[in-house]
């Protein structure tokens, strides 16, 4: 595996954790949104991942013949964002605009410190694929400068 296969691999982290973070911010704006245009309070969102496979070079085919525990792909991608089944919080409150006819509010199925607890996941995988990233490209430049 090359520089430049590896610097596609931690590019591909850097663009699944972003838009982990972005999904997850989207959550916790939404913390109190009763009322969707699909009807009912909104629903946490999840992005679910999958190992990216390579393309069809010679190398990654070599690669996959190694035993590695990285061998089945090579990077990260995302292959949905999902609604999280579990059940909103409810409430009596009614007075609220969106109360059922007994009183009752549901609120989103959003967790503050759960996805707190994502968004330093998320953030913590970005930052270490960052340093990844900068330590290959600080490779190719020596490369670059033996060859002069």
């Amino acid at each position: 595996m090359g520089l430049f296969e590896s610097m596609k691999i931690s590019a591909s982290a850097l663009t699944a954790q972003r838009l982990r973070m972005d999904v997850i911010a989207n959550n916790m704006a939404n913390q109190q949104t009763t009322r969707t245009a699909e009807g009912g309070a909104y629903k946490r969102e999840q992005v679910v991942f999958r190992p990216q496979a390579q393309g069809q070079s010679p190398m990654f085919a070599a690669f996959m013949h190694r035993e590695s525990p990285v061998a089945e792909g090579a990077g990260v991608a995302v292959v949905a964002v999902v609604e999280d089944a579990s059940p909103g919080v409810v409430s009596f409150e009614p007075n609220h605009p969106d109360a059922d006819a007994q009183g009752y509010v549901t609120y989103p199925n959003v967790d503050v410190a759960t996805e707190m607890t994502d968004m330093l996941s998320a953030t913590r995988s970005y930052e270490a694929n960052t340093t990844v990233f900068n330590a290959i490209k600080g490779m190719a430049l020596k490369a670059l400068e033996i060859g002069r």
